[in-house]
């Protein structure tokens, strides 16, 4: 009755780099400590980076790709590898004496992102600040429907975080200072991080011969706190929501390749970011649009019903654009 399905490959952000990590150096030249006003300004902005950049690299609601991205005074090069997705257990059964049924589903993904802005400006030309992030997510919760169509699905989910920065100093400005933002903390430091991330899935899915189109709206909660950090500059704590709304079409072609039948199909969707994401991604909306073309193998392979390529394009208004490639696989547990 439910499909689930979640491309494996890269995803492209943007605004997770800035040219902060100038400013605070530039401080530095004049401080011998970081200002309270500048602490606070970097605090800030430093949670928001790194709880996007987490969520970027392991929540499993988010593709992968690459992306880069040019201004006058840095070049940024992002690229997020990941492993995930989600699935209804078993045929749906009727919940005690109600006419609904319930199923239970499982969530889960594994993801690595690595972040590189190069500096050109007249202060930092040459040097570099990267950023590398693993994460890992896992819970679930149930889905429940109401008929043939229509099914919600309340999940909660955990997620651990571990980021990294570590800065090349290869200009002159950046030789003198390094060593010095390196003691204060401001630059070459790890942390890391838990999330929480409660969700609600609506779904309506309807039948046309074969074909299938599944309209969702789906509202989710990030809590980001950090429990273990090497710089007392780096303190995370945020929330965030994101609200993501999609129409997926799915056509079998009723042409077979090696034995099994052809599908086709994509979605499109839009997902609206607010508080901490909307500053940390520099956007107030991401879209994507994806397209795939798979073998159907139900009942032919354990627990996967197809198996082929899909490609989506990402963007968010002027802050980035990208291309994500890589296996499309959907699974019916």
């Amino acid at each position: 009755m439910q499909n689930h399905r979640r491309p494996i490959g890269s995803l492209p952000s943007a605004g997770v780099l800035s040219g902060f990590s100038m400013g605070l150096l530039l401080c530095l030249s004049a401080y011998a400590q970081l200002p309270p006003s500048a602490r606070s300004l970097y605090t800030g902005t430093i949670s928001s980076r790194v709880e996007a950049m987490t969520i970027l690299g392991g929540d499993y609601g988010v593709g992968g790709g690459t992306f880069s991205k040019s201004s006058r005074d840095n070049n940024a090069d992002i690229s997020v590898s990941k492993f995930g997705g989600e699935g209804d257990i078993g045929a749906p059964r009727q919940l005690g004496t109600l006419d609904i049924g319930w199923q239970p589903q499982l969530q889960g993904s594994m993801g690595y992102l690595s972040a590189n802005n190069n500096f050109h400006n007249f202060v930092n030309g040459g040097d570099s600040s990267d950023y590398n992030t693993f994460a890992i997510q896992f819970g679930g919760g149930a889905r429940f429907w109401f008929n043939d169509n229509f099914s919600i699905a309340p999940t909660v989910m955990g997620m651990y975080g571990h980021t990294e920065n570590h800065y090349k100093g290869l200009s002159v400005f950046g030789r003198a200072n390094e060593a010095q933002a390196t003691r204060e903390g401001l630059i070459n430091w790890n942390a890391d991080t838990w999330t929480i991330r409660p969700s609600l899935n609506l779904q309506y899915q309807y039948v046309w011969k074969r074909t299938i189109f599944t309209l969702s709206t789906e509202p989710t909660y990030y809590y980001t706190e950090s429990f273990n950090s090497s710089s007392s500059y780096v303190d995370i704590s945020g929330s965030s929501w994101a609200w993501e709304n999609k129409i997926d079409i799915d056509v079998p072609l009723g042409v077979e390749l090696f034995g099994h039948e052809l599908r086709t199909g994509g979605f499109f969707s839009r997902t609206e970011l607010y508080d901490g994401l909307e500053e940390g991604f520099k956007t107030d909306a991401i879209y994507e649009a994806h397209g795939r073309i798979v073998l159907d193998f139900l009942g032919e392979l354990w627990k996967v019903q197809w198996i082929g390529l899909g490609v989506s394009h990402i963007w968010g208004g002027d802050n980035f654009t990208g291309w994500s490639f890589g296996a499309d696989v959907a699974f019916r547990f």
